[in-house]
């Protein structure tokens, strides 16, 4: 499981949100902050966030808790995220090109492969659309609040 802290804003049903605090990745590099991930950091600063958590252990609104993820459903919907479209893009691509070849020569060949990337791209983001909201309910996917730590003095923050 992968873990991560952070505070219960409010709860509903047998949900809670969490606000976490995005943490830099730069500390553990041998790039020390040289690196297109620092770059974006410093671009969009490192605000906190709020996740949809189950809340398994009926922790209530400002007690700093600990939420857990699966690390296979982070990896199966990281894969998903960043597959998905290039799959759509080079078999598009492809396709287009395909489609082109015995009908057409030269530029209106690079034209359909072009076209034909595009629409495979689209047609990957909208699956991921329904992907995102097929994983919403599952359960290997889903951030789960696994307990209440205790002693840790909390101070609930304005939204971000």
């Amino acid at each position: 499981m992968i873990e991560e802290s952070g505070v219960v804003v409010s709860t509903e049903g047998r949900y809670a949100w969490v606000r976490i605090t995005r943490r830099s990745v730069c500390g553990g590099c041998a790039a020390n902050g040289a690196c297109g991930t620092s770059l974006i950091e410093r671009f969009f600063g490192r605000g906190s966030m709020q996740v949809r958590a189950l809340n398994q252990v009926d922790a209530s609104v400002g007690e700093r808790v600990m939420l857990a993820i699966s690390e296979r459903g982070l990896l199966s919907a990281s894969f998903a995220v960043y597959f998905a479209p290039l799959v759509g893009l080079l078999g598009g691509a492809f396709a287009g090109d395909a489609l082109l070849t015995g009908v057409a020569e030269g530029a209106w060949t690079d034209a359909g492969a072009l076209v034909g990337a595009a629409l495979g791209f689209g047609l990957a983001l909208f699956w991921l659309r329904g992907y995102s909201a097929r994983s919403w309910s599952r359960p290997e996917q889903q951030a789960v609040v696994s307990r209440i730590e205790q002693g840790v003095p909390v101070q609930i923050l304005p939204g971000p």
